[in-house]
């Protein structure tokens, strides 16, 4: 089932309320925990878990460890380096999080030992990012699915009092110079009356959006603060989980990649088709159910069939128009002759997406399918998500022993691996 939350979907509704001249999550009982990031680069992993908690309120108060994030991103680096939206994707997206702050406590040093006997304590089926955005887009954002996760240029030395962009008095930060993000928050809601006068340098006008920090509640109002509408970073960056699920609403998940969207391919053209094998009952091929009462750990049975019910991909554009295809019984690349169309519809925005699929194809323990999507992107000429291995930064990626492939027509297929040492970004979902 789906975990409750705000409305779903960009309707009317959704339109009509991000016009709104205030808003303020908090108000809607969406109050997550303030967190402390200490001396530590990991404001990112902190705002995410606080943004996934933020979306189930007040329904359902689950808090999410941002150590087990930290852990488990499937990259490389230090920790000193910072995230970024794709990590965050690529952990929550691939079911390796998030897991329970109680399971493993956020700690004021760096944990070295990985955590990967947790298990996700939800399922995230969609996630939603907004680059280069307008106000009225992440007002439309946050009032669709909650608070958002954003980035803006900001550390301890600019919040000094010898500096003259954050006022303590008003909680108030404005920084007009163009910078880089180097810090990330969560956007609660907005005030288009908070006036200009409250920040020390004055911007051009009134209005603020409401933040909360991950600097503890002694920065700000108990961590909360207003950013300036016309702060040079502020918003034009949004992330939100956008579709969260029980652990119970796949059986099992199959995954052709680890860090999920590192870069695109096609062939100069809106449209290309991607595909990926997996052996159907293999635990390498995808991830078991997390609870153990459904997957291999907990006794499938291997002679059984298993029901394929959706996909997950990514849209890396504004608007895409999808088909969704099966090969049941995979041989070879012949076999992709025989696919049958189980699923076509259109995707807004980017991000990652899961497609229930209408033909809910039976898959044989032991025998390979496939999953075939054709997918065209308005104004790309690379529409497909793709990730590769580079050191430093997703080392963990295996290319070898995959099976993904990559058309500009669905006749012709090239093997991702061995043309262009990638992997295509495809997931496939079943039920015993």
């Amino acid at each position: 089932g789906v975990c409750p939350s705000v409305p779903r979907l960009f309707g009317t509704d959704a339109s009509m309320k991000a016009k709104l001249s205030y808003f303020d999550a908090r108000e809607e009982g969406k109050s997550p925990v303030v967190r402390s990031q200490g001396n530590r680069s990991t404001c990112w992993a902190l705002t995410a878990a606080s943004a996934l908690e933020a979306g189930l309120l007040p329904e359902k108060h689950m808090v999410f460890s941002a150590e087990h994030m930290l852990s488990n991103t499937g990259f490389t680096g230090e920790e000193d380096e910072g995230g970024d939206y794709r990590m965050i994707m690529a952990y929550l997206s691939g079911w390796r999080g998030p897991v329970l702050e109680a399971q493993m406590p956020y700690s004021e040093a760096a944990v070295t030992a990985p955590a990967q006997t947790l298990q996700p304590a939800v399922h995230v089926q969609e996630i939603r990012m907004l680059e280069d955005a307008e106000t009225e887009e992440v007002k439309k954002l946050i009032f669709s699915f909650g608070p958002v996760q954003t980035s803006l240029h900001m550390d301890r030395n600019t919040c000094d009092s010898s500096r003259a962009w954050y006022n303590p008095d008003t909680f108030a930060y404005y920084y007009p110079e163009e910078a880089v993000p180097t810090h990330d928050v969560l956007i609660l809601g907005w005030d288009d009356a908070y006036p200009a006068s409250s920040f020390l340098t004055v911007p051009p006008g009134s209005g603020a959006w409401i933040c909360q920090n991950t600097w503890g509640e002694d920065f700000g109002d108990r961590g909360i603060f207003y950013v300036s509408y016309y702060d040079s970073v502020i918003a034009r960056n949004a992330l939100v989980c956008s579709k969260v699920e029980d652990t119970g609403n796949y059986d099992r998940m199959y995954s052709s990649d680890v860090c999920g969207w590192q870069g695109r391919q096609g062939y100069n053209a809106d449209t290309c088709w991607f595909a990926a094998v997996f052996e159907a009952g293999s635990a390498a091929g995808g991830q078991d159910d997390p609870s153990g009462e459904n997957g291999a750990a907990g006794g499938w049975d291997a002679a059984g069939q298993e029901k394929l019910q959706a996909a997950g991909f990514y849209n890396t554009g504004d608007h895409s128009e999808y088909e969704i295809w099966v090969v049941p019984d995979y041989a070879s690349i012949v076999s992709f002759d025989d696919r049958i169309l189980c699923a076509q519809g259109t995707l807004e925005g980017k991000g990652y997406f899961t497609v229930p699929l209408d033909e809910q194809p039976l898959l044989r323990a032991g025998s390979s399918f496939a999953v075939i999507v054709r997918l065209r992107t308005e104004g790309a000429d690379k529409p497909v998500a793709v990730e590769t291995a580079r050191a430093g930064y997703t080392g963990s990626v295996v290319l070898e022993g995959k099976w993904n492939y990559l058309s500009p027509d669905g006749e012709m297929w090239e093997h991702t691996e061995e043309k262009y040492g990638t992997n295509v970004c495809l997931h496939a979902y079943t039920s015993k």
